[in-house]
């Protein structure tokens, strides 16, 4: 897949063509090819395996997209790089760079983990500062590795078909570095299973201490983010129960 940047300044929500012509080369990445609407100012970013909806002022993902199932996740991964690298795709008043992050005491945390790219050239886009916010180094590493990203990989693997994941972070706890780069407040990932039409989100405060509370429903997440992910009207939350998200 070809990388892509689309530069727009978006001032209203986005109409379906206008949201379309945004990520032209990845849309598949998407639910039925449904964008998301939102009035924050971003740039579009297609990768091989996911899509960033990137800020330009915070300099991190407004959110990410990815396309899981369990062909993918369960075939041979490449070794991690750890190879960050600046996005010289965005202007570079509008970029994050790694100098922001040194000696911040916060994590590059990714918002499409590495841990879900199949093949080395994903595993190094997967690397780019667009794709990463400003995390609590104890989050980052435990409640959000352990008990959000992994359990969304092994759901991935058990079910038919494909699962729909956006991750992103909303708020704001001040901010890292020369170029200002936003310390989100709370961290969120969607889960969407279009087989059965539910989904279900993670929300995480962005501190060390943060505790694991049961997932949130998509309209909940919709109003606590003010993002229309564009997922069915009637998408249920396995009627009101907590889904099996057990790793065992």
């Amino acid at each position: 897949m070809k990388w892509l940047i689309k530069l727009l300044t978006v001032t209203s929500l986005l109409s379906p063509l206008s949201a379309l012509a945004l990520f032209e080369e990845c849309q598949d990445l998407f639910p039925n090819r449904q964008i998301p609407s939102s009035k924050q100012v971003g740039r579009a970013l297609c990768f091989d395996s996911f899509a960033v909806f990137y800020s330009p002022i915070d300099k991190k993902p407004i959110y990410t997209v990815e396309n899981l199932n369990g062909e993918r996740l369960t075939a041979p991964h490449p070794r991690r790089t750890n190879q960050f690298y600046e996005e010289a795709r965005l202007a570079f008043n509008e970029r994050a760079l790694l100098s922001d992050y040194r000696g911040s005491g916060y994590d590059r945390g990714h918002n499409a983990p590495a841990g879900d790219m199949s093949n080395e050239r994903a595993m190094a886009q997967s690397f780019s500062l667009a794709n990463m916010m400003p995390q609590a180094r104890q989050n980052n590493q435990g409640i959000w590795a352990k008990n959000v990203e992994e359990p969304t990989r092994q759901y991935a693997k058990r079910i038919p078909g494909n699962l729909y994941v956006f991750t992103g972070s909303v708020g704001k706890l001040g901010s890292i570095g020369s170029g200002k780069v936003t310390i989100p407040a709370h961290l969120f990932k969607l889960v969407f299973e279009p087989s059965n039409n539910t989904a279900w989100a993670y929300w995480v405060e962005n501190t060390n201490e943060a505790i694991m509370s049961s997932p949130i429903t998509y309209q909940d997440l919709k109003e606590k983010t003010g993002i229309d992910f564009h997922l069915p009207a009637d998408v249920g939350y396995l009627h009101g129960r907590r889904p099996n998200l057990d790793t065992k």
